[in-house]
């Protein structure tokens, strides 16, 4: 059987912002913008009305950076304090007093930002491990794909594994997506007694089936050819309601998933966003080598979130 391939949908990301612009802005807390990019991204996103910013970090180098970028500023509010590691706990602050609706990454490093949100008492940490999504648009895919985990959790356990998944689930939900489908990706279709990602994936399997994880169809150990392309399941007389219709990819851990997403972006031209996940507010975690659309389309994720919560 030889199926026809579904015609290419290029504009995904700019569909989110789209319709992000018609919403609310939500009010979020930009951590240390002292430099280009981490400024540049916040103004950008606000004079698109997708945020209200409130700049947190040393108040003379932001005015600093934005008058090296002539950007005018004054409109928006500027917390002072003392250096990033200060402005990672005061945006932590804003959210659990709900003065803010999400937290920007600005101009410091990932890890900082989330020891900050993870911390014990000064946190916004929930029952859920932190995890991160990217979103992309694939020239050769049908919709929008989501890989995870590829910036925090290292080598995730089975039990991390079911929050991600978890997390993943409930973010597209918010966009929309009544029942996303999951692929547990692994090297081969099969459980393999020394594979551990196939007898985690065949564990999650079950774990939704007992109500563990809801909300998802899942279904694993997959290939990561047989989970994008139902032609490649149905040559590997595989039947699966989530080959070539996945909405989600789960990766073994943070080094493949890094790589998937790394490859799409720069060897198969994908548009892509970030963003983490399972703490009280979403976090948009950009890389210092985002593009705009990244940067705006992350903060337009950030708010199909905030504006449709999912219990």
């Amino acid at each position: 059987m030889i199926l026809k391939e579904k015609p290419p949908v290029h504009n995904q990301l700019e569909f989110f912002i789209e319709e992000a612009v018609k919403a609310r802005p939500i009010r979020t807390a930009v951590v240390h913008p002292v430099d280009h990019n981490g400024l540049m991204g916040a103004i950008e996103a606000a004079e698109h009305n997708l945020i209200v910013p409130v700049l947190i970090g040393p108040k003379s180098k932001i005015l600093a950076a934005a008058e090296k970028d002539n950007l005018n500023i004054a409109d928006y509010e500027i917390i002072d304090v003392e250096h990033s590691h200060a402005a990672a706990e005061k945006a932590c602050e804003l959210a659990r007093q709900a003065n803010v609706e999400a937290i920007m990454k600005g101009d410091l490093g990932s890890s900082e930002l989330i020891s900050a949100v993870i911390h014990k008492t000064k946190g916004i940490r929930t029952e859920r491990r932190l995890s991160h999504v990217f979103v992309f648009d694939i020239p050769n895919y049908h919709k929008p794909l989501v890989i995870t985990d590829a910036a925090i959790n290292v080598v995730p356990n089975l039990m991390t594994k079911r929050d991600i998944v978890q997390n993943s689930v409930d973010f597209c939900r918010a966009l929309g997506i009544t029942e996303p489908k999951v692929a547990l990706l692994a090297a081969v279709e099969k459980v393999k007694a020394y594979m551990p990602s196939t007898i985690d994936a065949a564990c999650l399997c079950k774990m939704a089936d007992r109500g563990q994880i809801t909300n998802a169809l899942l279904d694993g150990p997959l290939a990561f050819d047989n989970a994008i392309s139902l032609q490649a399941a149905i040559d590997k007389h595989i039947t699966s309601s989530v080959s070539g219709d996945a909405d989600i990819l789960l990766a073994p851990d943070l080094e493949s998933a890094n790589m998937i997403a790394k490859q799409l972006i720069y060897l198969a031209d994908a548009k892509s966003a970030g963003i983490a996940l399972g703490a009280k507010v979403p976090i948009i975690l950009t890389s210092r080598a985002e593009t705009p659309l990244g940067r705006m389309a992350s903060c337009a994720l950030a708010s199909h979130m905030v504006h449709h919560p999912v219990s």
